[in-house]
């Protein structure tokens, strides 16, 4: 892990061919319906875009006429990315869809005082003028921004970059990845014969609540609130901690140097939150291609002395609790986060004393092949964010880069804390 110490401010302005956008709409006719959205898909916190952004070089770059045309291709199965969201007439407070092939915006620009080497060899963190390489929308609220927007930039050297905001309502990062696959394989020609994936699964009618609206919630922490002890808000066991995910490792570890970093109350409780997907977790499962807001939150919790004690059975402990969280999350947990989010509809978690990590691994996203004659050189957010990022790394697929925002003031206790876990020779006895 290095010291993210560097950043590179993109100087000038794209210039915009043609100047507007083009409106790219799906090549053959759509289903004309609205989409309901789950109560999963319509969380307050999920509103906003998913914002990618990768660099190729001249070799690996294509033209741009070959991915808008794809891109109409590939919106004949993901249609309602074509379509506008809009507040329902029937549910008050509720998003839907309007699948009405409106179109996603597809910008082309160019940036000759840039190169893909200069920006590879600034790309340490994210830095606010990278936000030029995406069109930006103007429109008074977030409902008013089409769900796809794409930004493909023609760089100095003959490289490009290609930028995509893609509304987090409709789509979680497995989903996201699955829309960017299907759109690569259609710049390459592979798309012929393929199924649909998910369009052909719309979501189903508001379910009736599987608990009362008055019933406790047992087995769900509270995320508008203090959340209830491990042992209270689940009764599942963790299975050992001979073995854990490196997301489990890795987690716990950044979530106990954050907190470490930061220095709070030793009573305070601190909770780290992060994404499960739920695929596989709920009976029925869900269709396979759903490329839908498929997860829910874990929810592990610790007081700050617990978790950041100096003895050699704190780093398990932490890891323990990251287990703990996701083997809890099944078919029960998912059904109870749901009539949570119905009852308190509108309402923001309450992230005090909260960090959130967002894991964009194990998606193929840095494997993005449109047909060039290498992937991407890059991949990564196109601005920090509010949250922890972990982001796959471009030719190690075992690596993995950590993006987390921190105060200023705490960046080098963070880094310090970081480095020496990574240097701890008794590391795997730790764990073990």
């Amino acid at each position: 892990m290095e010291k993210a110490t560097m950043e590179m401010e993109i100087n000038g302005e794209c210039h915009y061919a043609g100047g507007e956008p083009a409106v790219v709409r799906p090549s053959q006719p759509t289903p004309r319906h609205t989409l309901y959205l789950s109560n999963l898909d319509d969380q307050r916190f999920l509103r906003f875009s998913i914002k990618y952004l990768y660099v190729f070089t001249a070799d690996a770059a294509v033209a741009a006429d070959a991915l808008r045309t794809a891109l109409a291709r590939v919106l004949v199965d993901y249609y309602p990315l074509a379509g506008r969201l809009r507040p329902s007439d029937d549910d008050d407070g509720k998003l839907v869809v309007d699948c009405n092939a409106e179109g996603a915006l597809f910008a082309e620009a160019e940036l000759p005082d840039l190169t893909a080497d200069e920006f590879l060899r600034g790309r340490a963190r994210p830095h606010k003028s990278w936000r030029k390489l995406l069109y930006r929308v103007e429109a008074q609220s977030f409902v008013a921004v089409p769900p796809l927007v794409v930004q493909v930039t023609r760089l100095g050297c003959g490289g490009m970059v290609l930028c995509t905001a893609i509304n987090h309502c409709l789509c979680d990062g497995i989903g996201t990845a699955q829309f960017l696959h299907a759109w690569a394989r259609a710049v390459r020609g592979d798309d012929a014969g393929r199924a649909p994936a998910a369009a052909a699964v719309p979501r189903p009618p508001r379910p009736a609540p599987t608990l009362p609206a008055t019933s406790a919630v047992p087995r769900v922490a509270d995320l508008h609130g203090a959340a209830p002890p491990p042992s209270e808000a689940c009764q599942c066991a963790p299975s050992s901690l001979k073995w854990c995910t490196s997301f489990e490792a890795l987690a716990a570890h950044v979530w106990r140097a954050w907190v470490r970093a930061l220095d709070p109350p030793a009573s305070l409780r601190v909770k780290l939150l992060f994404s499960v997907n739920a695929r596989r977790r709920v009976k029925p499962e869900l269709p396979r291609g759903f490329y839908g807001n498929g997860f829910v939150l874990g929810c592990a919790e610790s007081t700050a002395a617990q978790l950041t004690a100096s003895s050699a059975s704190a780093p398990r402990h932490g890891v323990r609790l990251v287990k703990e969280a996701k083997e809890c999350v099944d078919d029960e947990y998912v059904r109870s986060m749901v009539d949570l989010l119905e009852e308190r509809r509108g309402a923001r978690p309450d992230l005090a004393a909260s960090l959130v990590i967002s894991a964009w691994t194990r998606l193929g996203l840095e494997d993005l092949d449109f047909g060039g004659a290498r992937g991407p050189a890059h991949m990564g957010p196109l601005t920090s964010e509010i949250y922890c990022v972990f982001l796959p790394v471009v030719g190690d697929p075992d690596g993995v880069n950590v993006l987390v925002s921190v105060p200023q003031a705490v960046a080098d206790k963070f880094h310090h804390y970081c480095l020496g876990f990574l240097k701890d020779a008794d590391m795997d006895a730790k764990l073990g």
